[in-house]
């Protein structure tokens, strides 16, 4: 089960072991957005990452808990932060592995001398102790080394078992302060679970952390499973199925384990999607051999209303970040091409216009770009503006497909399928092309979506 909302608050600490208060429980936060006239986003030289030390965190009083001695909890902790920050592409990170045991005193008072010669440019720093209450209290401090003050301070309150989430917060700050951008380690990422032999694959709905870890598989492969999206509120899972060869489509309940049907029929059914408010669910539907955008309420009640009415394939509906508007893929002009509508579906038209066929297109949180897969001979992911211009190539292997965007829009994911084989493995790169990075899965996976980041 998805834990609940997780007691997290960030604070400033005025001493070393006050404690943060606690947040009230929340509803959690729609996906955060940059409005349309923001800066554009800063593209970081990889070339020059930046170094950062995270010795392990001191554990003032060794105690046991369900997740482990506190000791181990805060070597575990220094490796998630830094492991984080590393896969970011964006800074090159040291240890906990390879550095010494830092003191407790050293926590606010770092030994900036021993840490220049390394050398590192950020340091980062802190504690995990044991309350009286079982929960633990991860404190962490981030420096700059060079200038030798503290640039950020926070705390947070968890239960053991969610010590990974106190860390990739810590990381999301830290990624946070340094760079500009919004946080997204602290977040889950839907997938297809796919084992058998090519051609007949077994499609299971599965879940992980950002980083790979608590994974979970949430059907049990008798009906294939396809193309799943979070909710906006993380509560649900977005899904199609197909149950003795007819597509239905489900939203499935992380929390109580049940699922519900919202439509259903002997039509080929594709790509359901949410609404940015999560109250409308996107679909595609072939109907007589026309393939046309239909919505229908999230809550499976009403008549759905169909959107395009062009002879062809009309598919893969994805929201503005707003809501106002839907990109598509349609073969109405004679190839697979980009268009974009009113969410009503009014005034479509045509944004792509390069060589071969552009598919599956989605939406950047940020609003500045829609992300999507070029198909001219290999298959690529790629991004452009939502005007169609800016158009560039991130990816270039033999078949990368299905983009998801990073609660950030900074980083993309995707699946990327083997020549010959047919093995599939999830994958993500930034915005600059240069970093990319395979995501660890215990069987194949495909139709990847990354949620929001958790409240």
């Amino acid at each position: 089960m998805m834990p609940k909302n997780l007691h997290l608050k960030l604070a400033a600490f005025f001493a070393l072991f006050l404690m943060p208060v606690v947040a009230q429980a929340q509803a959690p936060a729609a996906v955060p957005t940059l409005a349309t006239d923001e800066p554009e986003l800063v593209e970081f030289d990889t070339a020059k990452t930046r170094s950062i030390a995270v010795p392990a965190l001191v554990a003032p009083s060794p105690a046991d808990t369900p997740a482990g001695n506190s000791t181990a909890l805060g070597r575990q902790i220094a490796e998630v932060i830094s492991s984080d920050l590393r896969a970011s592409g964006v800074f090159e990170t040291q240890g906990p592995n390879g550095l010494r045991v830092i003191t407790l005193p050293e926590v606010t008072a770092p030994q900036f001398d021993y840490w220049k010669a390394r050398p590192v440019e950020q340091l980062v720093q802190g504690f995990v102790r044991v309350g009286g209450d079982g929960n633990l209290t991860v404190g962490c401090y981030l420096y700059d080394v060079g200038f030798g003050n503290e640039t950020t301070r926070l705390g947070f309150n968890v239960p053991p078992r969610e010590w990974r989430r106190a860390a990739h917060k810590c990381a999301d700050a830290i990624y946070s302060k340094l760079t500009g951008e919004l946080p997204f380690f602290d977040s889950r990422i839907a997938y297809i679970a796919e084992t058998g032999p090519k051609g007949k694959r077994v499609k299971r709905l599965a879940i992980m952390d950002s980083d790979g870890a608590n994974h979970r598989f949430i059907t049990n492969g008798q009906s294939t499973a396809l193309t799943p999206r979070f909710s906006p509120n993380y509560k649900s899972i977005l899904y199609l199925s197909y149950v003795d060869g007819n597509p239905r489509i489900y939203v499935y309940d992380i929390d109580a384990g049940r699922q519900r049907l919202i439509t259903q029929s002997r039509n080929p059914t594709f790509a359901p999607r949410w609404s940015p408010d999560g109250q409308t669910i996107l679909y595609s539907m072939a109907v007589s051999g026309n393939t046309d955008i239909y919505k229908i309420s999230a809550s499976g009640n009403g008549t759905p209303i169909k959107l395009t009415s062009s002879p062809g394939i009309d598919v893969g509906g994805s929201f503005s970040p707003d809501g106002r508007q839907i990109v598509f893929e349609s073969d109405r002009s004679g190839s697979q091409q980009i268009y974009v509508m009113n969410a009503d579906g009014t005034n479509q038209r045509r944004i792509s216009f390069g060589q071969g066929r552009y598919a599956t297109p989605e939406w950047s949180p940020r609003a500045d770009l829609i992300a999507y897969t070029r198909i001219a001979g290999d298959f690529r992911v790629g991004t452009m503006r939502p005007d169609g211009s800016g158009e560039r190539l991130l990816t270039d292997s033999w078949q990368d497909e299905a983009p998801t965007w990073a609660p950030n829009g900074r980083v993309i994911q995707f699946f990327r399928t083997e020549k010959g084989s047919g093995k599939t493995s999830i994958w993500q790169v930034d915005l600059t092309g240069s970093n990319e990075r395979k995501l660890p899965t215990p069987v194949d996976g495909s139709d990847p979506a990354w949620g929001p980041v958790l409240p």
